[in-house]
């Protein structure tokens, strides 16, 4: 056993260090991550989550018309609302998500044909 003296971002800490041989170590199994389910992507442009968060509102259905701009939902991320909006005047081909719903970054939302 040794001993160390380590300073992380200045707090001294005290810590004892073992070595043990190979056959000691056990590995732990490797979790599988979750499947996420497919989401039903439809024809036209993607529309992704460009942060985490969780989806506040859905403004849009499959088949609604939009106009570049308009707000197709919104989501919040670290306290803060952000809408995600059109990148051009179309028609919604899709819609992956639903309010409530947790997204991860490039998740996708919709798609916009």
């Amino acid at each position: 056993m040794k001993n160390y003296r380590v300073n992380v971002n200045g707090t001294v800490y005290e810590v004892s260090v073992e070595e043990i041989s190979a056959g000691e170590v056990k590995a732990a199994p490797a979790a599988a991550p979750a499947a996420k389910p497919a989401a039903a992507a439809g024809a036209g442009e993607k529309i992704t989550a460009p942060m985490p968060g969780n989806i506040l509102s859905v403004n849009v259905s499959a088949g609604q018309a939009v106009n570049k701009g308009d707000v197709l939902m919104v989501l919040e991320a670290m306290k803060m609302e952000n809408e995600i909006m059109a990148p051009k005047a179309g028609k919604v081909t899709s819609v992956a998500v639903s309010k409530g719903a947790t997204v991860a970054t490039g998740d996708l939302l919709c798609t916009v044909e």
